[in-house]
C-alpha cells in the first residue's frame, strides 16, 4: 500500500512508520523541518517537506495514496490553539475530496466528543467534526487517553517541591504510550474493517499510584500526588513560564478528567485490551530523564 503520514517523526509517526515500511509498504512522511529529511530517508520513508497549512502541498502529498494517518501536531504558539486544529483539518478535508483518498485514519483524543469544558481537547473535537464530513471514505478515529510522557512536566516541580500537585488524580484514569498508539495506527492503515472511533490505553491509574511508580523509579519511595485547586495549577504554571491562555486550557482539561467528563464516554467504550507498555516502563524513561 501507498501511505501518507501527517506525523513526522515524533514520539507516535517515527514507530509508526518504521512499522509500515517493515511490513512493505511505500510510506511518505510529511514534515514542516527539513532537517527531517535525511532521517527520513534513513528509515527508507519518503519525504515530504511542507506546511499543513498549504493545501495544495496536501493534495500533492495525499495524491496517489491508498491511505491517509491525519495528526495534528500541538503548536502552542499559535493565538488559538483551537482555531488551529480546525483549519488545519479543513485543509485535510479539502485535500483528501480532492485526492480522493478512501482509507482515513485520524489521530484525535479521548474527551473529543464533547464541544466544551475540554480546554485544548476541543481542537479535537473540530478536527472530529470535519473529518466524518467527508464524503465517500473509510474513516476511523483514534481516541488515545492521557499519555505517558506528559508526566514529565512534573519534573522539575518535584525537584524544587518534593511532590507532584495538579487538580486531577483523585480517582483512576487511563494513560496511553505513543508505541501502543503507533501499533494500533499500524493495524488500522493495514485493515479496511473497523469501528469509526476507537479508543486507545495502555493503564489505568490514581494520581497517587503513578506517583509511587514513578517514585520508586527516581529513588523516592514517598513521593505525593497532591490535589489542588484550578487556580493554584493555573497560578503555578504561569508562574513557570506558561501562558496565561495555554494555563487556562490545560486547568480546564484537566478538571474535566478529574470531574469524570473526559473519561466517561472511554469508560463506556473501552478498548478490549490494554496496550503492552506499563507505567513502570514509562517510569525507567522517566528516571532518566529525572537523573540527567
Amino acid at each position: 500500500m501507498k501511505i501518507t503520514l501527517t506525523s513526522s517523526l515524533g514520539n507516535i509517526g517515527k514507530t509508526l512508520a518504521e512499522n509500515l515500511i517493515k511490513n512493505g509498504h511505500e510510506v511518505t512522511i510529511i514534515s514542516h523541518s527539513l532537517e527531517r529529511k535525511a532521517e527520513i530517508e534513513n528509515i527508507n520513508g519518503k519525504p515530504l517537506i511542507g506546511s499543513l497549512q498549504d493545501t495544495e502541498f496536501l493534495v500533492s502529498a495525499f495524491s496517489g495514496a491508498d491511505a491517509v494517518f491525519l495528526m495534528n501536531p500541538p503548536d502552542y504558539s499559535q493565538p488559538d490553539i483551537r482555531e488551529y486544529y480546525r483549519q488545519i483539518s479543513t485543509n485535510f478535508a479539502k485535500a483528501i475530496e480532492k485526492t480522493r483518498v478512501y482509507r482515513v485514519v485520524l489521530l484525535s483524543s479521548f474527551g473529543a466528543h464533547l464541544n466544551y469544558g475540554t480546554g485544548s481537547i476541543l481542537g479535537s473535537h473540530f478536527s472530529e467534526e470535519i473529518i466524518k464530513q467527508v464524503p465517500k471514505i473509510n474513516l476511523t478515529i483514534l481516541r488515545p487517553t492521557y499519555f505517558y510522557y506528559n508526566l514529565n512536566n512534573y519534573v522539575d516541580m518535584i525537584k524544587y517541591t518534593g511532590q507532584i500537585l495538579a487538580n486531577y488524580g483523585s480517582t483512576k484514569f487511563p494513560l496511553v504510550s505513543p508505541k501502543d498508539i503507533a501499533e494500533i495506527a499500524t493495524q488500522e492503515l493495514e485493515n479496511n474493517k473497523s469501528e469509526l472511533f476507537k479508543y486507545i490505553a495502555s493503564s489505568e491509574h490514581t494520581g497517587q499510584e503513578i506517583a509511587t511508580t514513578l517514585g520508586k523509579a527516581i529513588g523516592i519511595s514517598d513521593l505525593k500526588w497532591t490535589i489542588v485547586s484550578d487556580e493554584d495549577v493555573k497560578k503555578g504554571m504561569q508562574q513557570s513560564g506558561i501562558p496565561a491562555n495555554i494555563a487556562s486550557l490545560f486547568t480546564e482539561m484537566y478538571h474535566s478528567l478529574e470531574n469524570g467528563r473526559l473519561t466517561e464516554n472511554y469508560n463506556n467504550n473501552k478498548p478490549s485490551k490494554m496496550g503492552r507498555e506499563s507505567l513502570s516502563d514509562f517510569a525507567n524513561e522517566f528516571a532518566t530523564l529525572y537523573n540527567k
